[in-house]
């Protein structure tokens, strides 16, 4: 079984925690450490992000750590070779997320069969038009075992919701505003009540919130109202501040979510 099917399968009375940060950034060697330091550390599933030139959904802390990256050096190639050293290390499910034009030019089915030789279990492309989604990357996906996780906003319709969650599988990433990634102390009544409309579609797939978790009050809300919570501008900054020490950002980052957490 795909693992993050395995992980929602085997965890439905607990509220996941999900983290993402940027391949590459701050250091270009540091992927493999970040990544075994937080499965030590409990998180349940990792997204990690292709550095890209133009990250339109991102702000401006996601926008920086891609650029870092990309200085660096990183690139999807050298991604895929640190995410292979580590692959029989790794238990929890791991997700790229990236642009559609880097995964272009490396091509869709090369694209999806490096990442089952990485131990990569699905993959975020914000970009990529739904209907190019079903007629070109899911059939090649779906041959290769990996899940193309798709996002919906609270101006999605519900007839649009229903039709990802009916050709979808894996979780539906639930963004929590139409805003582009970054911090929010908390989530406002509009957004509660979003929480609840979706809630009440009863869905297929299993949702993970994501955007603007920062605090015990966002991180709460979101898992109140679904499977769990996404938090990446966050914890880029975090670990951004201790210099690529992911054991150090954790701390920090458990102390702001401490009375969620404990």
């Amino acid at each position: 079984m795909n693992k993050i099917n395995s992980l929602f399968a085997n965890n439905k009375d607990k509220k996941l925690l999900s983290l993402y940060f940027c391949a590459g950034c701050p250091t270009l060697e540091g992927t493999s450490d970040v990544i075994l330091t937080m499965q030590r550390r409990g998180i349940a599933m990792i997204e990690v992000g292709i550095p890209f030139s133009d990250p339109l959904a991102d702000g401006p802390v996601i926008q920086s750590a891609a650029t870092c990256a990309l200085k660096n050096g990183m690139s999807l190639k050298l991604l895929f070779h640190q995410l292979k050293s580590i692959k029989n290390q790794v238990e929890i499910p791991l997700v790229l997320m990236g642009y559609l034009n880097p995964i272009l030019h490396y091509g869709i089915e090369e694209f999806c069969q490096s990442c089952i030789e990485a131990g990569v279990s699905g993959a975020i492309i914000p970009d990529l038009p739904f209907d190019d989604y079903l007629n070109i990357v899911k059939p090649i996906a779906d041959l290769y075992d990996l899940r193309i996780i798709m996002l919906i906003t609270p101006e999605t319709s519900e007839e649009r919701i229903r039709f990802i969650d009916e050709n979808t599988d894996g979780f539906i990433y639930m963004v929590s505003s139409a805003a582009i990634t970054g911090t929010q102390k908390s989530f406002d009544e509009q957004k509660q009540e979003y929480f609840r409309r979706i809630n009440k579609m009863n869905l297929r797939n299993p949702r993970m919130i994501g955007f603007g978790i920062s605090n015990s009050q966002t991180l709460r809300a979101a898992q109140d109202n679904a499977a769990g919570a996404i938090i990446g501008s966050k914890f880029v900054t975090l670990l951004n501040e201790t210099e690529g020490n992911a054991d150090a950002a954790l701390d920090r980052l458990f102390e702001a979510l401490s009375d969620v957490q404990a």
